[in-house]
């Protein structure tokens, strides 16, 4: 029996954006998909040893993660993404990181997918050029990514509706403003959901919505914000804010992109609580569960006075 070639897939950055697309793609077509461990302190530690100082923590992460498959599979996914067209440009992280992983890592295979929709560059074209180069049935990879889609779509839509169920709830509600590879990424966000949950909050996620919807949204906030990610995080915010009771902007150090939208919005959010954590490195948690305790504080007195 032809053994199945193996596809990595770094469990960082837009794994937590793409990973149902990327996981039916391989499969359909036949592959194995390879999975790096949840992070822990040791990706961490490798992570920062391959990268410069002056990269954002998650960056340090997705390197790390990186460099745990490198013995452990035949190819290693590393997509190059640039934008989405006109005023969807995402951050140069994104652009730039199949460069750095490919002179890092010479030894192993990289396999990549280009988008650039100012160039031409669309994503269903580069996944069959992508798709070929591990199954030469071009029509298998075609029908494969259609599949793809079509999970990942509803995929999407299941997440939508779990947070319309959830606005239906009479507990305090927080909608966090994230970046899904930090809140859901344990090792990141983990902390922060979690007290949350267990203080008897019902929580929200910024990225769930429909994408295209927040996008509208967000224009009502900034119609010159330049980062795709970012006006889909900031549509939700005019989409939930009469549902809400507070809002917990969650970040990672040194984001740029982050600590420009971030204190925009705070300084336009008037009627509602909001508390801004910058996660670093560091793995303690008292002062951050000291400053979520007193920003529930906070929103619990605002709910008793009406």
């Amino acid at each position: 029996m032809k053994k199945k070639i193996r596809i990595g897939i770094p469990r960082a950055l837009l794994y937590y954006r793409y990973y149902i697309l990327w996981k039916s793609f391989f499969e359909i077509i036949g592959c194995t998909v390879v999975l790096s461990c949840p992070t822990n302190k040791e990706i961490l530690d490798n992570g920062k040893y391959l990268s410069v100082d002056e990269s954002c923590l998650p960056f340090k992460i997705y390197l790390g993660h990186v460099k745990y498959l490198s013995d452990k599979c035949d190819y290693i996914l590393v997509p190059r993404i640039c934008n989405y067209g006109k005023g969807k440009r995402v951050c140069m992280r994104f652009n730039g990181v199949y460069d750095v992983v490919y002179n890092l890592f010479q030894n192993n295979n990289i396999l990549n997918y280009n988008i650039d929709y100012l160039k031409g560059k669309y994503e269903f074209f580069e996944f069959i050029k992508m798709g070929l180069k591990v199954n030469k049935n071009i029509f298998r990879v075609i029908f494969s990514y259609f599949v793809s889609k079509k999970k990942e779509k509803k995929y999407n839509l299941s997440l939508n509706n779990r947070e319309i169920n959830t606005l239906k709830s009479n507990k305090l509600k927080i909608l966090i403003v994230s970046h899904p590879y930090v809140v859901y990424d344990d090792f990141l966000g983990g902390n922060v959901i979690r007290y949350l949950k267990e203080n008897g909050i019902d929580v929200l996620y910024s990225d769930r919505m429909d994408r295209k919807e927040s996008i509208c949204y967000a224009k009502e906030i900034s119609d010159t914000l330049y980062w795709l990610y970012s006006k889909e995080n900031i549509g939700s915010i005019v989409y939930y804010k009469d549902a809400i009771d507070g809002i917990i902007f969650l970040s990672s150090f040194p984001c740029g992109p982050d600590s420009l939208v971030n204190e925009l919005l705070i300084r336009k959010m008037d009627n509602i609580p909001v508390i801004n954590i910058i996660l670093d490195e560091s793995t303690a948690t008292s002062g951050l569960y000291t400053r979520l305790e007193s920003f529930i504080d906070i929103i619990k007195v605002r709910r008793e006075n009406g």
